[in-house]
């Protein structure tokens, strides 16, 4: 895809502002508590189509949070010329910042929309659900990413949340199991995280933002990368222990993939080329999703 023929407000340039490749990060946990649903209720109780609304919300909520960084980001001046990090809309000048603050209200109003039937699988209690997903959505780029809580909320709204929900929307209950892939999932998908910031890690002491490998240094950044793809296999052990041999066994295989792509993020240590890493991982996340996945269903 030519950048340099993007025109203002085309359909290529949202296409390049809804980062298709963060959608794995959406995608994951929902189908990890869509299998064990599935694995627990069986073909016939299964329900399509709360699966399909939990699904298109995620989509939707990612693009939005999407829309939300590129623009507070380029309000801010995060995005300047110094940015080593795959080039973002308002900043580059593809999508104009009136549009994508149209943008962001009607993303916003979709998702909303395709969660609000929701409310008939899980009660009056998934409208707070939803409610905290768009407020959090918000934060995060406007506060919570500088004071250095980012982890944190992938582990709560790409992990625990996600996860928990879906499979409490198709059986009204929760699980120590689905929970603990809750979490495994939320260390997966934290590793994207990790990477961005450690390629930024000098842009963002720049910007003031607190990100937790400023906190903790480049070196810990790294090894804070490689332990989360671990913590996550490691926590499958409980898997095993109840009895459910493939779910543990299958994302072991995870850590290949996740090995080789934290020996080239020390390979390459900085630049522009830890975009390359950031691809690996977007990867390894989906990887570890179907491994997962296919392990909970094959122990049906």
């Amino acid at each position: 895809m030519d950048e340099k023929q993007i025109r203002l407000n085309s359909a290529k340039a949202w296409l390049l502002a809804s980062r298709p490749k963060t959608l794995t990060g959406a995608a994951v946990p929902v189908m990890i508590g869509l299998a064990f649903a599935g694995r627990d209720l069986g073909a016939s109780d299964f329900g399509w189509l709360p699966a399909l609304l939990c699904m298109l919300f995620a989509f939707v909520m990612q693009i939005d949070a999407n829309f939300i960084n590129d623009y507070f980001d380029f309000v801010r001046g995060n995005d300047d010329e110094t940015r080593l990090g795959p080039r973002r809309a308002c900043a580059q000048g593809w999508i104009s910042p009136g549009a994508m603050r149209r943008a962001i209200i009607i993303t916003t109003a979709i998702a909303c929309c395709i969660g609000l039937p929701l409310v008939l699988y899980g009660g009056l209690e998934m409208i707070l659900v939803g409610v905290f997903c768009v407020l959090f959505c918000f934060l995060y780029t406007t506060t919570l990413s500088y004071l250095g809580l980012g982890d944190v909320l992938v582990l709560v709204f790409f992990g625990i949340v996600p996860v928990c929900v879906t499979y409490y929307l198709q059986t009204e209950h929760f699980t120590i199991e689905v929970f603990a892939a809750s979490i495994a999932c939320g260390f997966v998908i934290d590793t994207l995280l990790l990477i961005n910031n450690y390629r930024d890690i000098d842009n963002d002491i720049k910007a003031g933002k607190k990100t937790l490998v400023v906190r903790v240094g480049a070196d810990a950044g790294r090894t804070a990368y490689l332990y989360s793809g671990v913590m996550a296999v490691v926590i499958g052990l409980l898997f095993a222990f109840e009895g459910h041999i493939f779910a543990f066994a299958l994302p072991v295989l995870y850590l290949i993939p996740h090995y080789a792509a934290y020996r080239k993020m020390v390979r390459i240590n900085k630049g522009k080329a830890l975009n390359m890493v950031l691809g690996d991982t977007a990867r390894n996340m989906f990887i570890y999703g179907l491994l997962l996945s296919a392990g909970i269903l094959l122990n049906w």
